[in-house]
């Protein structure tokens, strides 16, 4: 039956280290094989390798904590309008549509676990780490991804009608 909803959302539990929702809906994004402990500890190296990191940062503006870049790398990925395809008189045009939150926050985990295991010769928690942490910046592969999405949306916009 098409259009049904799983109860993941209900039995999500906080992540062991963080007490944090979005951390654990990350790993279970990051994990293969039903190999929790494997992604929970991709994850917590990876925060750990951004903690030593920020030990050296100087910036006054730079977050305090790994958490902290995480979210913000999050909130920097997230698209706001994409473009979703629309067949109209045997035409398909490229419509811009915004994104719900839900499918926001999917597609920035997505982008950013596709971005640093695309990278190779690296353990993953290294990857990951650069990855979340170039992103908090507003930079990496998975902001440029953001970034084109957005472009694709805007040079369609002509379109936006059809929505």
């Amino acid at each position: 039956m098409a259009g049904k909803w799983t109860a993941s959302e209900d039995q999500l539990r906080p992540d062991p280290r963080y007490n944090d929702l979005v951390v654990s809906k990350f790993v279970n994004c990051v994990m293969y094989d039903g190999k929790k402990s494997v992604a929970q500890r991709v994850i917590y190296d990876a925060m750990d390798i951004i903690d030593k990191r920020l030990s050296k940062e100087t910036s006054p503006e730079a977050p305090k904590d790994a958490l902290e870049v995480f979210l913000r790398a999050i909130e920097n990925v997230k698209p706001f309008i994409e473009v979703r395809s629309k067949r109209i008189g045997g035409a398909n045009y490229q419509v811009p549509k915004p994104v719900n939150k839900k499918r926001q926050q999917s597609l920035a985990f997505r982008w950013i676990i596709a971005a640093s295991r695309g990278e190779k010769g690296r353990p993953i928690a290294q990857r990951l780490a650069d990855e979340l942490y170039s992103a908090a910046k507003g930079e990496g592969k998975a902001m440029m991804t953001r970034e084109q999405v957005h472009r694709m949306a805007e040079a369609n916009r002509a379109f936006a009608h059809f929505a």
